[in-house]
């Protein structure tokens, strides 16, 4: 008898991820977060505790998990680097955002809302934009032939203040609003402030 191969292994530890996730999600929006425990997601997901903590280090991780970052910086990578900078983001972020949000629209949104609602996770939400910030530079420094310049820093954190301007928007207004026309205006303002 063959061993599986290592896709079968990665299926299933992302389908194990996931699983988890929805369950946390869930909890989440039923029990508020702070209520919902390490142990009550890691029952419902079918698994240890000490599973949940191989995949998910805190509980605030599994709630702003999301899997887009790695997407992000490698769409950056594959644009035109003759492109100005703000273009290669906006296009990667404004084409990514309308991906996710024609197929998971709704836990967009839930994740989101839970994320603005929720303290810890606010606080947490500004490492993980600098995290966020980081993988594009590097992104940027393999795709061109010198590193990323103060410019090109303020560049990145400016489009990332300007996409997450938007999702709050999105998010105050109960998502009544088109995400990706908000993530559109976002940056045009940004190209042409007022």
């Amino acid at each position: 008898m063959t061993e599986p191969g290592p896709d079968w292994r990665e299926r299933k530890k992302t389908a194990t991820r996931e699983r988890i996730r929805g369950c946390a999600m869930r909890l989440f929006r039923e029990q508020g977060y702070d209520a919902t425990t390490v142990e009550q997601i890691a029952a419902a997901a079918g698994v240890s505790h000490m599973t949940f903590f191989r995949y998910f280090p805190t509980k605030e991780d599994v709630a702003l998990s999301d899997g887009y970052d790695p997407l992000i910086a490698s769409l950056i990578a594959e644009t035109p680097a003759g492109w100005p900078l703000i273009r290669r983001i906006r296009t990667v972020l404004v084409q990514g955002l309308r991906q996710v949000y024609s197929t998971d629209r709704d836990a967009f949104l839930a994740q989101n809302k839970l994320v603005v609602s929720t303290p810890a996770l606010r606080e947490r939400l500004w490492a993980d934009q600098i995290a966020t910030q980081q993988l594009i530079l590097q992104a940027l420094s393999a795709s061109q032939d010198h590193p990323p310049s103060f410019q090109d820093k303020v560049t990145v954190a400016a489009c990332l203040a300007a996409a997450s301007t938007a999702i709050l928007t999105w998010v105050e207004n109960d998502g009544a609003a088109d995400l990706p026309d908000l993530m559109e205006q976002a940056f045009d303002t940004l190209a042409r402030p007022a």
